[in-house]
């Protein structure tokens, strides 16, 4: 029989929290004790619920998935935790702070069922010979230290093709990209280019997901640069980004309940 836990999750997004829990339920031996929206939440309902298992988003009101993690290491709170963020950047100050697993939305259930595994393996391990969380292993932050440095170098920098010659310009200055007449198109405030990528998917894999949005299936915009939103039919909104020509971008039906819940709309 698989060892029962008790797991707490955290984030502040709704449906991304009713999903995990769905997914939790999901699995044998699991109770969803609670559920928290912010840091504060997590630390009351960790300290009143007592778990086995947190499962923490990173970016939360109030206080970080951090700051509860430091909190607990603090207060030597005997529970493991798992950190579920869209932003692999953090991956290694996740495991300074002792975290479990590191699970990265959107989450697939094969990729839960093992961290949940995990944590089995490590509390039976550790109730066995009485202690607490072991460090981290060497190799283990090594390998994610190697991971997300490849991954920062990816999504820093981009060539744009202008005319005749490439450009190289930081990620974060592209406006949106799109795809029509199997080109992608990249926009920002200073050129007009092309990538070389063939696809949009392609491009995006190569971003910071947390910042650049399919809001279409043939637009990307960086969420951080969008000038003004439209109401549009059917509850539907049109995006006005901030180059020159002030380009209105449609959002999909998909994508508009991800950015009022962003917006608070």
């Amino acid at each position: 029989m698989p060892l029962n836990l008790r797991v707490l999750v955290a984030d502040d997004e709704g449906p991304a929290r009713h999903e995990l829990c769905f997914q939790l339920e999901r699995l044998d031996g699991i109770e969803v004790a609670g559920q928290a929206g912010d840091g504060v939440e997590a630390l009351d309902l960790i300290r009143r619920l007592q778990p086995d298992l947190v499962l923490l988003d990173i970016q939360m009101p109030g206080r970080t998935g951090f700051d509860v993690a430091r909190q607990l290491l603090a207060r030597e709170v005997d529970t493991r935790v798992v950190f579920v963020t869209a932003y692999d950047q953090y991956a290694v100050e996740a495991f300074e702070v002792n975290a479990v697993d590191y699970l990265l939305k959107p989450i697939e259930p094969g990729r839960l069922a093992r961290t949940i595994e995990r944590v089995r393996r490590q509390l039976s391990s550790e109730r066995g010979r009485g202690g607490g969380p072991p460090p981290v292993a060497r190799d283990e932050l090594q390998r994610i230290v190697q991971y997300v440095a490849e991954r920062q170098v990816r999504r820093e920098q981009l060539a744009v093709r202008v005319g005749d010659h490439f450009r190289l310009i930081p990620s974060s200055d592209i406006i949106y990209a799109s795809l029509a007449d199997d080109v992608v198109t990249v926009v920002t405030s200073s050129l007009t280019g092309t990538s070389n990528y063939r696809t949009l998917d392609e491009l995006h894999s190569n971003l910071d997901p947390a910042v650049f949005w399919r809001v279409h299936r043939s637009h990307l915009v960086n969420i951080n640069k969008v000038k003004e939103i439209v109401p549009w039919f059917s509850r539907n909104y049109i995006l006005k980004m901030q180059d020159a020509k002030r380009t209105e971008i449609p959002v999909s039906r998909a994508q508009t309940k991800r950015l009022r819940d962003h917006l608070n709309l």
